[in-house]
């Protein structure tokens, strides 16, 4: 009988709950702060949220509890699990990692921390490789080897309405060189060596969409690839179609919702291109 492996990420991931259950992925929900109200930022209303941001309400994010990480990890061996592979936002833009760090020394069994250096569904097809290989029966080193190609192969390329929202939360990083751009010019921008990065500045909301759906084209190439379009208050149906008609065999895009912490830090308007290659 294969040791099990099991694979928690965090709610940054932005997997869809069916994929995450589809693949008995545990995932640990980051802390929301909007006005006075502090909770898991799945209990938080997406709408009400954006209509929140637009009218000021001060907004925050904060790592989960580690007590959180410690349930999840203690359910997985509970269930069985000999180990566990617990992959994470970028600790250049969250201490979520460290949280995970901190619980995983109170469990009996060895949880394998990684931080993937990035977000959103760069992280969360990581987390869909590990439990696909862990599913199989595959050995420890098989699962984060799984996790780490995932992570290393995938472009995250995001639109933003403003960057106003990414300075408010101190999560801009290299992007801060864009600031003072004319309200027309809208922001490209990607994550880099763990951080906010700068892709391009481009005239309007639809020449930038445009870009957008270029620059995954050009990220794709000849690879066989996962796309996803990840969207906040942001309208995905011409940006899928577009995709579908420039990259000929994608077969299905997922769209999913941005986890709303990730809405927190890229503002109302915001959607992303994931591509992740799979060979």
């Amino acid at each position: 009988m294969s040791a099990h492996i099991a694979v928690v990420t965090d709610s940054t991931s932005c997997l869809p709950e069916k994929l995450a259950a589809q693949w008995g992925i545990g995932v640990v929900q980051v802390q929301l702060h909007v006005g006075n109200q502090t909770d898991d930022e799945h209990r938080f209303d997406r709408g009400g949220l954006v209509e929140a941001m637009k009218a000021g309400t001060p907004v925050s994010t904060s790592p989960p509890d580690p007590g959180a990480f410690f349930w999840t990890y203690q359910d997985a061996a509970s269930a069985g699990a000999s180990a566990i592979v617990s992959l994470h936002i970028s600790g250049r833009l969250s201490d979520t990692v460290q949280a995970a760090r901190e619980a995983s020394q109170q469990v009996r069994i060895p949880v394998h921390i990684l931080d993937s250096g990035t977000a959103s569904m760069s992280l969360g097809y990581a987390a869909v490789s590990a439990a696909r290989v862990a599913g199989a029966g595959g050995q420890l080193n098989r699962v984060l080897d799984a996790a780490e190609r995932r992570v290393r192969g995938a472009t995250e390329l995001i639109y933003v309405d403003t960057l106003e929202y990414l300075r408010r939360s101190g999560r801009i990083g290299a992007a801060q060189s864009m600031l003072g751009t004319a309200f027309s010019i809208k922001p490209l921008l990607t994550v880099r060596n763990g951080e906010v990065s700068p892709l391009a500045r481009v005239p309007g909301t639809k020449r930038a969409m445009n870009r957008l759906v270029d620059l995954a084209e050009k990220a794709v190439g000849d690879q066989k690839a996962d796309l996803a379009v990840t969207r906040f208050g942001s309208d995905e149906q011409e940006v899928v179609r577009r995709l579908k008609e420039r990259i000929p065999g994608v077969g299905d895009i997922l769209v999913a919702d941005a986890s709303t912490v990730i809405g927190a830090h890229v503002g109302p308007g915001a959607l992303s291109i994931t591509v992740s290659p799979t060979n």
